[in-house]
């Protein structure tokens, strides 16, 4: 029997509630837990999707796990703290599906995750994270995690998801960014996001600069224009527009994950785009960061 593949999806996961959506009004999201969702939906078994976080020891953290574990993604490599709890936040849409967001997480479980070192990597093929798992930490255990991933055998695939009001200024965040695209094999970064950070004027210029650092495989999010390959010698693709916008909320998650999916089983740079695109079409029809299978 082959080894499967295993992937470590690394981040925090969060109470969602949903003021917009009152037969839904209490979820369980994050950035790296919906795309972690997303890609055990998009791979077979031979490919174990495990989630890396840390969860407190109360009931709430419980019944996360529990949905974590209904999604077919290992709780294997969860921590639990003896006395915090997991994140809120809340969200709420205006009429074009955008979403904004309240967050109450300064003193979340997850914020403690890899204090005690880094054996809930171990093993790990993939690693994936984000710049919002890079930002809840203290900044000696973010430079310590670099310096481990920059080590570890694993391949590394990055989302820079800045959220501005998560980092101690922009220069910290711009330095730990860089860091850690300068170490990833796979980006899958949105233009919004790399613009605001680093200043880039357009798509080429951010493609250029991260094929610079040593990035070529992943996909750059566009929003409504679609996204392209990081593969500067990749032709364009005629992708499909979104016919119906009812809720933005994980949409570069899902795509991650289902970019991430394709690339796991062998598809080609195109069909990884397409897989990834069509999937987020599908998560912004419906409400909710997790849509039903």
């Amino acid at each position: 029997m082959s080894k499967k593949t295993i992937v470590a999806c690394v981040g925090e996961a969060m109470v969602e509630l949903s003021f917009d959506r009152p037969q839904q009004q209490i979820g369980y999201a994050g950035d790296t837990l919906n795309t972690a969702i997303y890609l055990a939906r998009a791979v077979g078994p031979e490919t174990q999707v495990e989630f890396v976080t840390v969860l407190g020891r109360d009931a709430v953290s419980d019944r996360m796990s529990a949905f974590i574990a209904s999604e077919d993604v290992g709780c294997a490599r969860i921590a639990r703290h003896p006395e915090r709890l997991p994140g809120i936040y809340a969200i709420a849409l205006d009429e074009r599906g955008e979403r904004s967001f309240s967050y109450w997480r300064d003193q979340s479980a997850a914020r403690c995750l890899f204090e005690d070192g880094f054996a809930q990597l171990d093993g790990v093929d993939l690693i994936y994270l984000s710049a919002i798992t890079l930002a809840i930490l203290p900044h000696p255990v973010r430079l310590s995690l670099l310096a481990h991933l920059a080590a570890h055998p694993a391949r590394v695939a990055f989302d820079s998801n800045y959220r501005p009001g998560l980092w101690e200024d922009a220069q910290t965040a711009r330095a730990v960014t860089e860091a850690a695209w300068r170490i990833s094999d796979i980006a899958l970064p949105s233009l919004d996001d790399e613009m605001a950070l680093f200043g880039d004027t357009d798509a080429q210029a951010v493609r250029t600069r991260l094929n610079g650092w040593g990035v070529r495989d992943g996909a750059l999010k566009m929003g409504a224009r679609g996204p392209i390959s990081l593969d500067p010698s990749a032709a364009p693709l005629d992708l499909p527009a979104a016919r119906s916008v009812v809720d933005t909320t994980a949409a570069g998650d899902s795509f991650n994950g289902a970019w991430l999916g394709a690339y796991l089983q062998g598809a080609s740079g195109d069909q990884c785009l397409a897989c990834a695109h069509n999937r987020a079409l599908e998560v912004i029809a419906q409400p909710g960061a997790i849509i039903a299978r």
